[in-house]
């Protein structure tokens, strides 16, 4: 019981954390723009593909928010959501590490990439890794046929 509330509460975070993200890098249209230059400060990819990012991203996050809140296929979102994390954190500490000033881009307002941003983007995994673990965990309801005499 406890823990199918807590799946409840963290799949409610964690798709209002997605569907947030990704609004606010589309809406309004000016802050797609924004993203844009926010991702060039990383330094990693040319203008092309950071544009291509910046026109998929937002509404993936926005697609992945409305999976985990409608709880379908909470194995595949939930892992979704936690391997995108990962790409965002891998791309962020490798940036950070390399001595780049870079803005984090994550919500839209222009946040440079410091040892707090690192750290919520961590604790905003730890959600969707127990989503993962507790969906894997809920067994499919049974297919089996019906009882033999």
């Amino acid at each position: 019981m406890v823990l199918r509330a807590l799946s409840w509460v963290f799949r409610l975070a964690l798709a209002g954390i997605f569907i947030y993200a990704g609004a606010v890098k589309m809406y309004p249209p000016i802050q797609r723009e924004f993203f844009i230059l926010d991702l060039s400060t990383y330094q990693l990819l040319p203008l092309w593909a950071i544009t291509l990012i910046a026109w998929v991203l937002p509404p993936f996050e926005v697609a992945l928010g409305l999976l985990l809140l409608s709880g379908w296929k909470l194995r595949y979102s939930s892992a979704a959501s936690a391997l995108l994390l990962l790409g965002f954190m891998a791309v962020m500490l490798f940036t950070y590490l390399r001595g780049v000033e870079a803005n984090c881009g994550c919500f839209g307002d222009g946040e440079p990439i410091s040892p707090w941003t690192l750290t919520r983007d961590s604790l905003i995994l730890v959600p969707a890794i127990f989503l993962i673990v507790y969906s894997w965990r809920l067994r499919p309801p049974s297919q089996a046929t019906p009882a033999t005499a």
